[in-house]
């Protein structure tokens, strides 16, 4: 069972509502059992970073999270928010450290021609490291961005990237640890695929 970790901060039953299209039961909880015993977690996400960890940590889920991912090595998949909430810090709302499962920080765009907002269809550049999210896809699949700020890792762990003027990371994967910047909830049958891909993965 893949539980979607509800932290009171985005949509999640659109997730829900992808999982379920390509056949696949899923629950939404905020409850450490059902973290706990599910075989595969996500993270998805809409929000600013400090409220995202504040919410976590008001409902005692970030050491959960930890517990099962760190220590465990469940799979877990983080989607926009999420995915910039397993860095080791973000800006978004005031400094706050975040869940720190990979050295990264969450910065805002501060770009010249670009509007601050990444909103839209895009295309990727696959990394050297090679994702299993992204097995049947082609590179320069488009995928659907809405977002501020963006991941800058500090370890090699970039499976993608896109331009936004500049590159900047659209996905990353180490170990049992996967999160994506776009969202494929979102993004269609290519979308879809990436979760299946997911779902599919040996946990």
């Amino acid at each position: 069972m893949i539980c979607i970790v509800d932290y009171h901060l985005g949509n999640f039953k659109s997730v829900l509502k992808a999982f379920e299209k390509i056949g696949h039961k899923v629950i939404i909880s905020s409850k450490k059992e059902d973290i706990k015993n599910a075989s595969k977690l996500v993270l998805p996400g809409v929000g600013s970073f400090k409220q995202g960890m504040e919410n976590l940590k008001k409902l005692a889920l970030d050491e959960v999270l930890k517990e099962c991912v760190l220590k465990d090595k469940k799979p877990i998949l983080g989607i926009c928010l999420g995915m910039q909430l397993f860095a080791s810090k973000g800006y978004e709302g005031g400094e706050c450290n975040g869940l720190d499962f990979i050295h990264a920080n969450v910065l805002k765009f501060d770009l010249a021609r670009e509007k601050l907002l990444h909103s839209g269809w895009d295309d990727l550049r696959f990394g050297n490291n090679k994702s299993k999210l992204f097995d049947g896809i082609l590179e320069k699949s488009d995928f659907y961005f809405v977002h501020s700020y963006y991941v800058e890792c500090l370890e090699s762990v970039e499976t993608s990237f896109c331009e936004y003027e500049k590159p900047f990371c659209a996905s990353f994967e180490k170990e049992n640890i996967f999160a994506v910047q776009f969202h494929p909830e979102k993004s269609q049958s290519i979308g879809l695929k990436l979760l299946e891909n997911f779902v599919n993965l040996k946990a």
